[in-house]
C-alpha cells in the first residue's frame, strides 16, 4: 500500500522507512530535521554522523533496489501537508512527527512552547488533511507508555470498563503524564478519540515504551543506514544511554532509588508492531490503542545487565545512583497489558546478553566520538527550585576549581 511516514529522518522514522519498502510497501518520507535542529542548539550530537534524507534515500535504493519518495518541510505549515497529501495520496499515514523528548519538553518556557506548538499541531494538521483528502487512510499514531503514568491499578490496553452506581461503560483508560511531553500525547489520544467519533476515521494509537538497538534487519552491515542514535540526558534513552556509558568508562547514571520500571522493546519489534498495525488496519469509526512493548525492567534490572555483559567483555562497568533530577515515583506497582499484537502476529526480540553484546560491539567501533559532558549535563531538567539552586552551586564551584 502507499504508506506516508511522517518524521522520516528520527530514530524510528527511517528504519519504518527501510523496512516497509523491503516488505513492498510504495513509502515515501516527510521530515523537517527538527531533531537535528534541537541536538545542535543544545549540543547533544548523535554517537555518529548521520547522512541527510537525500544521501540515505539514495544509498537504500543502491544498496536495495527499493525507492522512497522525499518530502522536505514542516508539517505545521498547512499549505505544506496540503502539497504533501495531494502529491502522494496515501492509503496509511505512520505518524511520528513530534518532539521526542521528556526532558527537553521540560527544559525551558521556549521548549515547553516548541513541544506544545509542534505535537498538537501536526496532530491536527494529519487528521484534518485525512478527512479532506485522504478519508478512508489509516493513521498509526506513536503514542507512549508514558500517558498512562505508574497508578497503582493494572493498566488495561487503552480502555477500561467502569461500573459506577449500577451502570457500566467503556472510557479511555485515566492518563497522568508525567512530563509535557507525554501530556502533549495525551492530548493527541485525545484529538483523535474525538475525530475518530466525529468523522469515522480510523486510527491505531501505539502506547509505546522505550525502545533500545542500533540494529535492523534492513541496516545489515552499512553503517551509514543506521538510525539516529543519542545518548545524552535529553534524547537517548536508557539502555541505549547505559551502554555508551560503559563504553565510555562513565559510571551508569541510575536516578534515585531505581526502581522505575517500564515496558521496553527492542527497536526491530517497533518496526513489526508499526507493519503489523498497517497491514491489519482497523475499522472506520474504530480508535484502535495497543500497548507497545515486550518486557518491563527496572531501571536497577537494566544496569544490571548492562554492567554483567560490560564485566564479560573486559569494560569494568560501575553503577552510580544520583539525586533523581525528575519527579517520579521511584518504587511503584506496574502491570500493564499488552496482548494486542500478539494476537496480530508479533514475535518478540527479548532482552538478551547476546542482544546486549551487539549493542557493546556497536557502539565500541565509536568510543573516541563519546562525549561524556553531553551523558548528565542538565541535571535541573526536571527539578523544582531548590535542586535547581543546588546545581547551580555545584556548577559554580567546578567552574572555580577548573579556574584556580
Amino acid at each position: 500500500m502507499r504508506i506516508l511516514i511522517l518524521g522520516g529522518d528520527g530514530y524510528l522514522g527511517w528504519p519504518t522507512a527501510m523496512h516497509l519498502t523491503a516488505k513492498g510497501h510504495d513509502v515515501a518520507v516527510v521530515d523537517n530535521y527538527l531533531r537535528r535542529r534541537l541536538c545542535g542548539e543544545e549540543n547533544v550530537g548523535p554517537l555518529f554522523d548521520v547522512p541527510n534524507l537525500h544521501e540515505r534515500v539514495g544509498l537504500w535504493e543502491s544498496v536495495s533496489g527499493y525507492k522512497i519518495r522525499l518530502f522536505i518541510g514542516d508539517l505545521t505549515e498547512w499549505e505544506f501537508v496540503r502539497e504533501v497529501l495531494q502529491t502522494f495520496t496515501p492509503e496509511a499515514i505512520v505518524h511520528y512527527a513530534e518532539q521526542p523528548s521528556a526532558p527537553y519538553s521540560m527544559l525551558n518556557r521556549r521548549a515547553a512552547t516548541l513541544t506544545l506548538q509542534n505535537n498538537l499541531t501536526v496532530t491536527a494538521n494529519v487528521i484534518f488533511a485525512v478527512k479532506e483528502f485522504c478519508p478512508h487512510a489509516h493513521i498509526v499514531k506513536l503514542g507512549t507508555m508514558g500517558e498512562y503514568g505508574t497508578p497503582n491499578i493494572d493498566i488495561e490496553e487503552g480502555w477500561l470498563e467502569v461500573e459506577h452506581k449500577g451502570r457500566r461503560d467503556k472510557f479511555l483508560y485515566p492518563r497522568q503524564a508525567g512530563s509535557l511531553y507525554h501530556t502533549t500525547k495525551v492530548m493527541d489520544t485525545d484529538l483523535l478519540w474525538f475525530y475518530v467519533r466525529m468523522w469515522d476515521i480510523r486510527v491505531t494509537d501505539l502506547m509505546q515504551g522505550p525502545v533500545y538497538g542500533l540494529y535492523t534487519d534492513e541496516t545489515a552491515d552499512e553503517e551509514k543506514l543506521f538510525p539516529f542514535f543519542n545518548y545524552d540526558e535529553l534524547f537517548g534513552t536508557v539502555l541505549n544511554r547505559f551502554v555508551v556509558q560503559a563504553v565510555a568508562g562513565y559510571p551508569l547514571t541510575i536516578y534515585g532509588k531505581g526502581g522505575q520500571t517500564r515496558g521496553y522493546l527492542n527497536i526491530k519489534d517497533t518496526l513489526n508492531c508499526v507493519r503489523l498495525s498497517l497491514e491489519l488496519p482497523p475499522h472506520a469509526g474504530e480508535l484502535r490503542i495497543f500497548n507497545q512493548f515486550v518486557e518491563t525492567f527496572s531501571v536497577n534490572e537494566l544496569g544490571e545487565r548492562v554492567q554483567r555483559v560490560g564485566n564479560r567483555l573486559g569494560l569494568n562497568v560501575q553503577v552510580r545512583p544520583v539525586e533523581n533530577p525528575r519527579k517520579e515515583a521511584e518504587e511503584h506497582y506496574y502491570n500493564p497489558a499488552h496482548t494486542g499484537l500478539l494476537e496480530l502476529g508479533l514475535k518478540p526480540h527479548y532482552l538478551t546478553d547476546e542482544v546486549l553484546e551487539q549493542m557493546f560491539r556497536i557502539v565500541e567501533r565509536y568510543r573516541d566520538r563519546i562525549n561524556e559532558k553531553a551523558i548528565f549535563r542538565n541535571l535541573c531538567v526536571f527539578a523544582p527550585l531548590r535542586q535547581y539552586l543546588y546545581c547551580r552551586t555545584q556548577q559554580t564551584i567546578s567552574l572555580l576549581v577548573e579556574w584556580r
